[in-house]
């Protein structure tokens, strides 16, 4: 049984050094990692290190909090990283009221911007949503999204799942399914369709249960797809096979994903 991390930040650890984290993540079966990008600076970095590893892939972007540092020349060259081979998604971009990092002036036309430039490419959108679901829901309405959109660390309710589901984006889920006060985390994975489940870690954040106050790492997505599993009444090995194959379409990999 093999696994994925649709959503990782391999540059980011404190602790660990790219090399140990995939050399752990291939040790536990952890055969594709895409490692993301929040600003110029790291999505230049994802995209090194997403060279030097088969089955690692990199997306490039400008986070919400970031957007103000989202300059012509900033979209310029992530539209430029974006055409290398290693880069299968834009992102992580989206909006996000719950921190007060950047205004959602701010951060309205950055993502505007990367919707833009995923469809240019067609490339998948990668989004980051906290506490602003009916905004970012107007903006990729307005906007129109792309062919392949992946809603990272889904946080949203029964009715955003439908929504989706409805236009047919794929739903990450990450550690935080697994904390034992996400019961409504849960039951909105639970109503994911089969074909859109997706799992990730964003480590170094987010660690799951049982190693909560340490660092994450792409190793430990097994205890998620776990916990999913269990949620969904669903076997382990069926899930893993089902979320591999969702991560080939919902990030058009070159590969399978168990390879």
């Amino acid at each position: 049984m093999t696994y994925v991390d649709t959503h990782c930040h391999l540059d980011h650890h404190p602790e660990a050094t790219a090399d140990e984290q995939v050399a752990r993540a291939r040790a536990a079966d952890v055969g594709t990692l895409i490692t993301i990008g929040t600003d110029l600076p790291s999505s230049e970095q994802a995209v090194r290190t997403a060279a030097r590893f088969d089955g690692v892939f990199a997306a490039v972007g400008i986070h919400p909090n970031d957007a103000d540092t989202a300059t012509t020349e900033a979209l310029a060259a992530i539209a430029d990283l974006a055409m290398r081979p290693e880069v299968v998604a834009i992102g992580e971009t989206g909006l996000d009221r719950y921190r007060d990092h950047t205004t959602p002036e701010q951060q309205d036309p950055v993502f505007r911007a990367q919707i833009e430039l995923a469809k240019r490419l067609d490339l998948t959108l990668v989004i980051h949503c906290r506490d602003a679901w009916p905004a970012c829901l107007v903006v990729l309405d307005e906007e129109g999204a792309p062919d392949r959109v992946v809603m990272h660390c889904f946080s949203g309710d029964l009715d955003v799942v439908r929504r989706c589901a409805d236009a047919g984006w794929y739903l990450s889920f990450a550690g935080n399914v697994t904390f034992r006060n996400a019961q409504e985390l849960r039951d909105a994975a639970a109503a994911v369709p089969a074909e859109l489940l997706l799992t990730e870690t964003d480590s170094p954040y987010l660690t799951p249960h049982p190693y909560r106050g340490r660092w994450n790492d792409p190793s430990f997505v097994p205890h998620t797809l776990r916990a999913l599993a269990a949620t969904r009444g669903e076997e382990p090995e069926d899930l893993a096979a089902s979320v591999r194959d969702n991560t080939v379409r919902a990030f058009a990999l070159p590969v399978p994903a168990e390879d």
